[in-house]
């Protein structure tokens, strides 16, 4: 007879999928063999002999676990032979010689995908499951030969010839799997697990290879949260039904078929005492886990949500722009931008501010999230890139740059402004000032986070007080395309720039700046290459910004200009166009 003794082989560092070359067509998962049965070798390998003797002792499963099955069918044949005993037996035969044992040994070879980052809780995993595979195959194996299933694919039936029975498992996140899932079977999504079998009948070798079983360890946790249970009960839940598919069991093929798949799975998961739940109960509860919108299309809550834990980044920064990008369209940040930031922050990717507001105008923003803070994205001890490039930030929030506007450029506006009554606001580093009170100037500090203006009685008064970086105009959309853009173009010509960052804004800068060159110069001071760098924004201020970086992403509600020259144009700034960006383009 056979004696099992189980092992686990290590898992690979890092490498690409371990499948043989015969797995990458478009084949079915589980190709249909002809039959080879051999019920006496099974036999032989369970540790019976093919004669009514009952079962004299159970086979050992490498010191670890016992025959479950084998144990209670032995002592179910003692009791009934003892109660069919006659009062007064015949002494009983000789017992023929035991047959000679040999040992199958179950192996299991344990791997990941070279793009799925160091987890500590899939790496943990990972040991256990270097135990439990070998577990689950003793007990898949031990059900072949006790139950005869009407629908269940037998060319595996001979299991005793071979020396040893192995099968790999690899873990991966969900755009490998959906791209293998793409391969094998023509459909372009993700899913928990995929198996194909190696398994060749006539094949004459001492191993049985039963085949591979990829399983995302991405879908794997977001299954585990909404089922209740942990990321060690859902991939085990999914070793067992990716076993038992490499066995010839086939849910899809009837609703017999599926039944009897769904008993195995059960009695497995029951056997050995593990909390994950079988097909068909899992499918309840996470159709539990869905809401229908307005509109009657299936969501799903937590779409996305901790998935950037399974990806490594491609970037080390991500620059981003405030106004029309991270600010929605009524100046906030939606709890999905925030939850991207934070979770692409915790893996690793430092998050810099590339805006034209005021270094406090985006503490308050971001604070009203938990984005503030020193350890978060904005502070006042962080990098960061404010006013249009005119002041940066560099390590320790110390500040490595600064430029400020010729001051007969804020005379004469500042007088246009008082001559015409349209809102002026001068920026000077963490302050703002203006001539006269307005509405509109006061929407810069209630809507836009900004500081609070100053309203100064003089223009001498004002340039005597601080050192101007920029100006801003506020106005309609319509005036500031048709009347201010044209007039002041036309009277700084080089001695200032013009920006637009939001339609009813014009803001005169000092020339040849840009935040593309307040990035440039926080690049040198951090020895980052744009190759490093990953940049989301939306105005024609942002331009020079998006050309520099790696990777260019504009928002959809952006300037033309803007997405003209972008690598993406991703969703808009009210359907959460930061998060989608760092979720698609930043892992």
């Amino acid at each position: 007879m056979a004696r099992i003794v189980s092992r686990a082989l290590p898992f690979a560092s890092r490498s690409h999928l371990h499948l043989p070359s015969s797995l990458r067509g478009a084949a079915p998962l589980l190709p249909h063999v002809p039959a080879a049965s051999s019920t006496a070798s099974l036999l032989s390998w369970r540790g019976f002999t093919p004669t009514p003797e009952p079962l004299r002792s159970v086979p050992p499963f490498a010191g670890f676990l016992a025959g479950i099955r084998g144990l209670r069918r032995g002592r179910r044949g003692q009791a009934a032979a003892k109660r069919e005993e006659p009062q007064d037996p015949a002494p009983p035969p000789s017992p023929p010689p035991p047959p000679k044992e040999t040992e199958i040994e179950l192996c299991a070879r344990i791997s990941v995908d070279e793009h799925l980052p160091d987890d500590i809780e899939v790496l943990n995993t990972i040991e256990i499951l270097k135990l439990n595979v070998p577990m689950a195959m003793k007990i898949a194996l031990d059900g072949l030969l006790e139950y005869n299933y009407n629908t269940r694919e037998t060319s595996i039936s001979d299991v005793g010839k071979y020396e040893k029975v192995e099968v790999s498992v690899l873990l991966c996140n969900d755009n490998f799997i959906q791209n293998l899932n793409k391969e094998w079977t023509g459909e372009d999504s993700a899913t928990d697990m995929l198996s194909a079998s190696q398994y060749i009948p006539d094949l004459d070798v001492p191993a049985l290879m039963l085949g591979d079983i990829v399983i995302s360890a991405e879908t794997a946790a977001r299954q585990a949260e909404e089922r209740g249970h942990t990321l060690l009960d859902e991939l085990r839940a999914l070793v067992v039904r990716g076993l038992l598919r490499l066995l010839g069991f086939d849910r899809q093929s009837s609703d017999e078929a599926a039944m009897e798949m769904e008993k195995e799975e059960l009695l497995i998961l029951k056997s050995l005492r593990w909390k994950g739940k079988s097909h068909a109960k899992a499918a309840v509860d996470f159709s539990k886990t869905h809401t229908e919108n307005l509109n009657g299309q299936v969501t799903n809550s937590l779409k996305r949500a901790g998935s950037l834990r399974f990806y490594r980044p491609k970037f080390k920064y991500i620059f981003c722009d405030m106004d029309g990008t991270l600010l929605n369209s009524k100046s906030q940040v939606t709890a999905r931008n925030a939850e991207a930031l934070k979770e692409a922050r915790s893996r690793g990717v430092n998050i810099v501010i590339a805006t034209g507001k005021t270094r406090p105008a985006v503490i308050d923003a971001l604070n009203m999230v938990d984005l503030s803070g020193r350890n978060v994205i904005a502070s006042e001890s962080s990098p960061g890139i404010f006013l249009q490039g005119l002041l940066v930030y560099g390590l320790g929030g110390r500040e490595i740059y600064k430029r400020t506007l010729d001051q007969e450029v804020c005379r004469e506006a500042f007088l246009y402004s008082m001559e015409h009554r349209i809102p002026l606001v001068g920026f000077s580093q963490d302050r703002c000032f203006s001539m006269f009170e307005d509405p509109l100037v006061d929407s810069l500090h209630d809507v836009y986070h900004e500081p609070k203006a100053e309203i100064v009685s003089s223009i001498d008064q004002l340039l005597g007080t601080a050192e101007i970086q920029k100006l801003v105009f506020i106005g309609t959309s319509e005036g500031i395309s048709s009347t201010l853009r044209p007039y002041w173009t036309n009277a700084v010509e080089e001695r200032a720039g013009i920006v637009q960052a939001q339609p009813d804004m014009l803001e005169l800068v000092p020339p040849a700046t840009s935040k593309g060159s307040g990035v440039k110069i926080l690049l040198d001071h951090l020895c980052i290459s744009p190759d490093e760098i990953m940049a989301i924004g939306d105005g024609e201020n942002d331009i020079e910004m998006l050309q520099l970086a790696s990777l260019g992403v504009a928002l959809a509600n952006g300037a033309e200009k803007t997405k003209a020259v972008a690598n993406i144009i991703g969703a808009t700034n009210d359907e959460d166009g930061v998060a989608q960006a760092i979720y698609d383009y930043a892992f």
